[in-house]
C-alpha cells in the first residue's frame, strides 16, 4: 500500500503519540494537532490522504467539523474516535460522513487496520440522514459503554441509512425490540411508523390475516376489509417479532413479499406494493430449525442479509451501573423516591447472572424504588431480592432429576417399541414430536401447573409453550402433583 499523509487531531498528547508511532511503522506521514481549527487549515490548504479526529476539542465538536470537510473536499476519509460512548455518537459520526467510528480506548490493532481499509476502499458520499441533537442523549433505546454495546452501536449506526433486511438474535429481555426501534427512529424510514408483530402471541390461523389484511368475506366472521400490519407500516418499519414461531405455511407468503415486493390481502387479488423495511428477531436457533424442517431455508437467508446478535447482560455486566442510574433517572422523572446503591449493593448486582437480562434489572430498579424508604440501598436489600427471585424461578429441587429420568424412560420405551426399525432420515423430527406432548406434561407436572416455570425449564417463550399446550390440546390444572 502506497504511504500516505495522515492528519491526526486530539487533545490527548499520549494519544497522539501513539498514533504517530503507530501510523509511522506503517509508512505513512502523521502530522498531529491538538485542535480542530488547526486541523482545518490543513484540509483547507488541501493537505492530508486520511483524517482522524476525536470529538471533544477545546475550540470545536469534531463531529461538527466533518460536514464543513465535506463539502471542500467530499473525497477525504474520516475515523473518528470518541471517548463519549453512546449509540448517538457512533450514529453522529455516521450519518456526517466518517468512514468508521471507533470507542476509546481502541484497540491498536484495529486502528491501523481500519486506517489501511479507509486508504485502500473507494471515497463513498457518507451518510444522508438529519442531525441530531445533544438533547436526544436522554432518550437513547440502547444504553452502555462497554467493548459489546460498542460493537452494537457501530453496526446500527451503518445500517440506519439503508433499508437493509436485518435479523437480530438475543436472549429473552436483551432489548431486541429497542434495538429494532433505533434503527427505524434514526434511519432514513423514521418519518413513518414502526409497527412491531410478535409472532407467538397471534393464533396460527389468523397470522396471515394479521399480517397481510383480507377482504370482506374472504372467511366466517369477516365482515369488512381490514387492513394488515404491512400496509399500517407502509413507509415505515415492520418488526416481527419472534419470528421463529411463524408456521410454514405464513412462512411461504412472508418469502413472496421479500422476493417480489408486494403481496395480496386474504381473499384479495390485487398485488399490494410492500413499501416497508422489515427487520425480524428471535431468541431461537433458527438455522437448527432449518435443519429441523421447522423453518424456511430460504426466508432465513432473505431475512439474514445482516444478523446482529445482542448479547446477554451476564457479558456486559460493566454497563450495569449504568443503566440502574438509567432506570433510578426515568423513576426519578416519573415523580418516584430518589435512590442510589452503596458500593456493596452495586457489586452484588454485577455479579449476579440475570436469566432475564435487562428487563429483569429494570423491574428490580422498580421494586427498590417503590417498595423501599430508605434513599440509599444496601446489601440486605439486595441480597433478599435476589433470593426471592431466585425462589420465585427456580423449580422444586427433585424437579430436574425427575423430568430427567421421565424423559429418559420415554425415550427408552420409544426405541424399544420402534424395535431399531425406525428409518434414519427424519428420526430427529419423529422423536421430538412423539415426546413433545409428553415432555410439556412433565414439564407442566414439575412446576405443579405453573406455565412460566415450565417454560423457563423448556427453554421456551411463555406464548410459545401456550400455544403448544393449546395445539396439542393439553389440560393444565395448577397446584397439580
Amino acid at each position: 500500500m502506497t504511504a500516505a499523509t495522515i492528519l491526526v487531531a486530539d487533545d490527548d498528547k499520549a494519544i497522539r503519540t501513539v498514533l504517530t508511532q503507530a501510523l509511522g511503522r506503517q509508512g505513512h506521514v502523521v502530522r498531529t494537532t491538538g485542535n480542530a481549527a488547526t486541523l482545518w487549515q490543513w484540509v483547507n490548504a488541501g493537505e492530508g490522504d486520511l483524517v482522524i479526529t476525536d470529538v471533544v476539542m477545546p475550540d470545536e465538536n469534531g463531529l461538527d467539523l466533518i460536514p464543513r470537510i465535506k463539502k471542500i473536499r467530499p473525497g477525504l476519509r474520516i475515523l473518528v474516535m470518541s471517548a463519549q460512548n453512546t449509540l448517538l455518537t457512533a450514529v453522529k459520526a455516521t450519518e456526517r460522513g466518517a468512514f468508521e467510528y471507533l470507542p476509546k480506548p481502541f484497540d491498536l490493532r484495529e486502528l491501523v487496520s481500519v486506517v489501511n481499509r479507509a486508504l485502500s476502499e473507494p471515497a463513498s458520499g457518507g451518510g444522508a440522514l438529519v442531525h441530531h441533537g445533544e438533547e436526544e442523549e436522554e432518550k437513547l433505546p440502547l444504553i452502555g459503554r462497554s467493548q459489546a454495546m460498542q460493537e452494537i452501536y457501530r453496526v446500527l449506526a451503518r445500517l440506519m441509512p439503508t433499508d437493509l433486511t436485518v435479523m437480530i438474535y438475543g436472549e429473552s429481555g436483551t432489548g431486541k425490540e429497542l434495538a429494532a426501534r433505533a434503527l427505524h427512529d434514526y434511519g432514513k424510514r423514521r418519518r413513518g411508523t414502526f409497527v412491531a408483530v410478535n409472532m407467538a402471541a397471534i393464533p396460527r390461523e389468523l397470522i396471515e390475516s394479521e399480517l397481510f389484511g383480507h377482504e370482506k368475506g374472504a372467511f366466517t366472521g369477516a365482515t369488512t376489509r381490514s387492513s394488515g400490519r404491512f400496509e399500517q407500516a407502509a413507509g415505515g418499519t415492520l418488526f416481527l417479532d419472534e419470528i421463529g414461531d411463524m408456521p410454514l405455511e405464513a412462512q411461504t407468503r412472508l418469502l413472496r413479499v421479500l422476493q417480489e415486493g408486494e403481496y395480496t390481502t386474504v381473499g384479495g387479488r390485487t398485488p399490494i406494493r410492500a413499501d416497508v423495511r422489515i427487520i425480524a428477531a428471535t431468541h431461537r436457533d433458527l438455522r437448527q430449525m432449518v435443519r429441523q424442517g421447522l423453518f424456511r431455508e430460504d426466508l432465513f437467508y432473505r431475512l439474514s442479509v445482516v444478523p446482529i446478535r445482542l448479547p446477554p447482560l451476564r457479558e456486559r455486566s460493566e454497563d450495569i451501573s449504568e443503566l440502574i442510574r438509567h432506570f433510578f433517572a426515568e423513576a426519578q422523572n416519573e415523580g418516584l423516591a430518589t435512590k442510589t446503591l452503596d458500593g456493596e449493593a452495586m457489586e452484588a448486582l454485577r455479579a449476579y447472572h440475570w436469566p432475564g437480562n435487562v428487563r429483569e434489572l429494570e423491574n428490580l430498579v422498580r421494586r427498590l424504588t417503590v417498595l423501599y424508604s430508605q434513599e440509599t440501598i444496601g446489601i440486605d436489600v439486595i441480597n433478599s431480592e435476589l433470593s426471592e427471585v431466585d425462589a420465585g424461578t427456580s423449580e422444586p429441587s427433585t424437579a430436574p432429576d425427575s423430568l430427567g429420568s421421565a424423559v429418559e424412560h420415554h425415550l427408552r420405551s420409544y426405541f424399544a417399541a420402534h424395535d431399531g426399525n425406525l428409518p434414519a432420515p427424519g428420526l430427529y423430527d419423529r422423536v421430538l414430536r412423539e415426546l413433545e406432548r409428553p415432555l410439556i406434561e412433565l414439564s407442566l407436572s414439575a412446576t405443579r401447573g405453573n406455565q412460566i416455570r415450565a417454560a423457563k425449564l423448556l427453554g421456551l417463550n411463555r406464548n410459545t409453550l401456550r400455544k403448544k399446550i393449546r395445539d396439542l390440546d393439553i389440560q393444565v390444572v395448577r397446584g397439580l402433583k
